[in-house]
Order: C-alpha cells, then structure tokens, then sequence
C-alpha cells in the first residue's frame, strides 16, 4: 500500500482501523484452525505409519503365501483358482470433513470371502491355495486402508501450506501496511489540525 496514494482523511481513518480489526480477527482465526490442521496432520501421520508398516508386512506374506502355492500347485493352478472368482470387490468413495477439509472415506466390499465364495473348487485344490487367498484379502483391506489414510495426510498437509502462507500474509504484509497506512493518516491529520490551529490564530491576531 503507496502512502502517497492515501487520502488523510478521517473517514478513511475510520476505514483503516476497521480493516485492520478485520484483519487481526481473520488472523487469529486462520491461527487456530493451522495449529488444528497441524494436530490433526500429526494424527494422520502416526496411522499412516502404522498402516504402512501393517501394508509392506501384508505384501511380504502375501508374496511368501504366492511363491508357496506355485510351488504347489503350480503357477497354472494358482492362475486357475485366481481366475475362477467371480465376486469382484466393490469400492466406494465418500466424503467427510476434518476441520473444513473433504477427505475421502473409501469403503470396500467384498474384500473378504468365504472359502465357498471364493469360486475355486476345494476338491481340487490344496489347503495353501485358501492361505494364499486369504493373504491376498488381507493385503487388499491394507491397500484400502492406506489409500484413505494417505490421501487424507496429503490433503491434509495442502491446507496446512495454504493456510499457513495466508497467516504469514495477514501477519507480514497486510496487518503492517494497514498500520502504517492508520499512524500516517492520524500523523496527517494532526498536522492539518496544526496547520489550521495556526490560521485560526493568525487570523485572530490580524483581526485584534
């Protein structure tokens, strides 16, 4: 904000201070609601370990429990078994709100069967091919799982930024200017009111 381009005017002056409480209001609002995005970040975070570490010791099982199974009943019969489910899982998105941030909550079904729903005839097949099965499941809740959680920390730390450069901005820049602009209109001012004060007397002093 030029100073140069202001008006030393009281209504302006008026206008100024109201900016400036506008100002410092929204300030402190975006203040407390970074400080609740960042608690709830950290929040996140620690699931998101969690679930990482749950997901990368799934995928590890699963890939023992594959490698078995080939090594039993072949890779065609793994293929076989694998291609003879006919229920495929579902997966639905909504929406909820953390703090005034959509994050999604994905929801799955049909992750988890049966041994009879899985397609694959038992008689055929031996006891690891249902072990693998299962790993797999397990692995897909977990990929599930950490896709909502990561999705959310992501969106998450987007309106931490965001809301954090409007903080600085509000802090740094626009509270500053406002106040500087506030002290050079009242300086303005009381030097009008000098001035005039002068006159007054110069005329008083002419007129006596």
């Amino acid at each position: 904000m030029a100073l140069q381009d202001i008006k030393p005017t009281r209504s302006e002056l008026i206008n100024v201070k109201r900016r400036i409480k506008l100002s410092e209001r929204g300030y402190n609002i975006l203040k407390m609601k970074r400080d609740g995005l960042i608690l709830e970040f950290f929040k996140v975070l620690k699931q998101a370990k969690e679930s990482r570490g749950a997901l990368m010791e799934r995928y590890r099982h699963a890939m023992e429990m594959i490698a078995l199974a080939e090594t039993v009943e072949g890779a065609i019969g793994v293929k076989a078994a694998a291609f003879s489910t006919a229920d495929i899982p579902a997966i639905s998105v909504k929406s909820k709100n953390i703090m005034g941030v959509v994050v999604p909550e994905i929801q799955a079904s049909s992750v988890r069967k049966g041994v009879l729903d899985r397609g694959y005839g038992m008689l055929g097949t031996s006891a690891v091919i249902d072990e693998t099965a299962e790993a797999f499941e397990d692995l897909l809740e977990a990929v599930i799982e950490a896709a909502e959680i990561e999705t959310t920390m992501k969106r998450l730390l987007d309106e931490i930024e965001g809301t954090k450069r409007r903080v600085n901005a509000l802090e740094f820049k626009v509270i500053p200017e406002l106040t500087e602009a506030r002290d050079f209109i009242k300086m303005r001012l009381d030097e009008m009111e000098r001035e005039e004060l002068f006159r007054l007397k110069r005329v008083k002093a002419r007129s006596a």
